[in-house]
């Protein structure tokens, strides 16, 4: 799971499965669309999914495959 930040609620803080993002919106704010159609503003930016992302495959084996 990748953690994310909404903007305007609060900073509260969630956790999204990234097999789950269609693709990410990145002007002006960031914005993640879900394979659903539902949209989530977040606080961080694109690179820093991004790398979130990476790390979590990693971490369960998502690459070995891949490579």
């Amino acid at each position: 799971m990748v953690k994310v930040t909404f903007l305007g609620k609060h900073g509260e803080e969630i956790y999204l499965n990234p097999h789950q993002i269609e693709y990410i919106q990145c002007h002006p704010d960031t914005t993640i669309v879900m394979l659903s159609g539902k949209k989530l503003v977040v606080a961080e930016s694109y690179e820093v999914i991004y790398k979130r992302i990476v790390d979590y495959r990693k971490e369960i084996g998502g690459f070995k495959n891949e490579e």
